[in-house]
């Protein structure tokens, strides 16, 4: 066996990455791991995107890695950069992306000391990631990164956190071979269970598919969309999964999540058999647990899902079927269902929810949002990558945009503020021919807005809408609920965000109603870089789903 030629540690590590099919990496530069920095710059089969705060970092890997279904990769240094970087950690976690975030740490003779920014990692990040460790030897890079690898994409994709000793990096004649790319286990259903669920599927009277979720993809999409089409089964699509199955589709029946169609959640309450494929049931899915309780009586629940630790861990389930989301897609669209009679309640369900997304009527506010996505739908196209951030606002692209393409929603289902600008930063990069659209309330814009600074620096093209009420506007409607009339501590003061994106070199314009929106909006589609349209609205006009102040007020 031939020995591996000797190299620097740092060397080792950025070689494993390219293995493994890394190409692209983010980053808020450290000097506890400038090794890792400079053999990175000498790597051309890596992009190496330099970010403005780790936050940022993050939530572009992120991003990244729901788009590719390869672990978004980041590097960050000690203490605050890692502390930083845990709110995409917490995302990757809870939205089931996969990650690999590398901290550099302080060196391994200082270690427990308390010295310059020294954190606990594998502890700090253990509760929140899949796994968190530290390389402390040299020549076990490969076997590290190779299971940095394979748990982000197994089962439940997620993050993986490794710390990176500063004088570790520094290693040299490092002899240790890299390890060869690994790839995702693609579990296929088991047979008996397919044939179990295909007779519930036959004894149902009104069944339901919940869809979207870990390890979903295009080829996922394209085999259940063709099951489902077939025996005329209502889909519905998990909390931001809005883009798990096409909106032409003839059985979409629209999204879960917060201010959802009440004709969909009457239909997934009075259903009789629900088939979750890839969904969690989170929080957000099932109101609170409450649309679908974790007993649901009455109701038959088939549970399909990559990881065996999630079925059965809060929802009864009475056939639980672990699979790759593919494999069984696949698997259900071959399968000879001919005993099974079509529902019409796909078409039915589809049919509605066409009524809840087209925007309708006259405008009931100045800048009415309703009529904006009306001409958003007009202006964009269908395929455009949607990123947003936590807010009311979002409320309005979930209700009336169509995620026509795959992948064209990247929304935190973590539900975390800043997400937008980063997602739409790492998909402008991914996707350079695709339109980007980064939509954010103006709490949320200002979370993460300095990383149109790295939009700038790598030239991309990313289209900016600001819905700004001056207000936190979803905590304001949960205090208007609870606290009628006494607003505390939720009103913002903002800066001209139009003049914002023009000091990065952008352009910008405000809208104060409808036809400067539309003209805004026309001439942003017919220019290149960085365009920011500054919506102002009404606080009044609160939610999508016809909330107001006033109104809650009242009640």
């Amino acid at each position: 066996m031939t020995t591996p030629t000797p190299r620097s540690a740092s060397r080792l590590l950025i070689d494993c990455l390219v293995e493994q099919g890394c190409d692209r990496v983010f980053t808020v530069p450290g000097e506890s791991f400038l090794p890792a920095l400079d053999a990175l710059a000498d790597t051309g089969a890596i992009d190496t995107i330099t970010c403005r705060q780790e936050g940022g970092v993050t939530f572009m890997a992120c991003a990244d890695g729901a788009m590719t279904g390869r672990p978004g990769v980041a590097f960050v240094t000690r203490g605050p950069g890692a502390t930083n970087a845990s709110i995409g950690v917490h995302v990757a976690m809870q939205d089931s992306q996969p990650m690999i975030l590398f901290v550099g740490d302080v060196d391994r003779g200082m270690k427990d000391r308390e010295g310059f920014q020294e954190v606990d990692f594998p502890a700090f990040f253990g509760p929140i990631a899949k796994w968190a460790a530290k390389i402390d030897h040299a020549d076990r890079i490969p076997e590290y990164v190779a299971r940095a690898w394979s748990t982000a994409i197994s089962g439940r994709p997620g993050p993986v956190v490794l710390a990176l000793p500063e004088d570790m990096l520094h290693e040299e004649d490092v002899t240790a071979p890299v390890r060869p790319a690994v790839t995702r286990p693609a579990q296929a259903p088991c047979p008996d269970a397919m044939a179990t669920m295909m007779r519930m599927i036959g004894d149902a009277a009104s069944p339901v598919a919940i869809v979207g979720g870990a390890g979903w993809n295009e080829r996922t999409r394209h085999y259940f969309t063709e099951f489902a089409e077939r025996i005329g089964l209502p889909v519905a699509t998990a909390f931001r999964r809005q883009d798990a199955i096409s909106p032409s589709s003839s059985v979409y029946a629209g999204n879960l999540g917060y201010g959802p169609n009440p004709k969909l959640t009457k239909r997934v309450k009075e259903a009789d058999l629900l088939i979750v494929v890839g969904a969690r049931m989170g929080e957000a899915t099932t109101d609170g647990y409450e649309l679908v309780t974790p007993d649901h009586p009455d109701q038959a629940l088939v549970h399909i899902y990559p990881d065996p630790n999630e079925l059965g861990r809060v929802y009864r389930t009475d056939l639980p079927i672990c699979a790759d989301m593919a494999e069984f897609a696949e698997c259900a669209a071959l399968w000879d269902d001919e005993d099974i009679i079509a529902f019409d309640a796909g078409p039915a369900a589809h049919a509605e929810w066409l009524e809840w997304n087209t925007p309708r009527g006259e405008a009931q506010f100045t800048l009415d949002l309703a009529l904006a996505m009306r001409k958003a739908r007009e202006l964009l196209p269908a395929d455009s990558i949607i990123c947003n951030g936590a807010g009311n606002f979002a409320g309005w692209w979930h209700r009336y945009w169509p995620y026509a393409g795959y992948p064209s929603q990247l929304a935190p289902t973590a539900g975390a503020m800043g997400y937008g600008v980063p997602a739409a930063v790492a998909a402008a990069r991914r996707f350079p021919n695709r339109c980007v659209v980064a939509a954010a309330g103006d709490g949320d814009f200002l979370m993460n807005a300095q990383e149109l600074a790295t939009a700038a620096q790598y030239n991309l093209d990313l289209l900016v809408i600001v819905f700004d009420n001056s207000t936190y506007g979803t905590i304001r409607m949960h205090q208007e609920r609870e606290y009628p009339g006494r607003e505390a501590s939720t009103h913002l003061a903002n800066p001209d965000f139009a003049m914002m994106a023009q000091s990065f070199g952008g352009w910008g314009k405000r809208a104060e109603n409808n036809a400067e929106f539309d003209a805004a909006l026309e001439e942003a589609v017919g220019r290149k870089g960085i365009r920011l349209i500054h919506c102002i609205t009404d606080i009044e006009q609160l939610s999508a789903a016809g909330a107001t102040v006033s109104g809650l007020r009242k009640r």
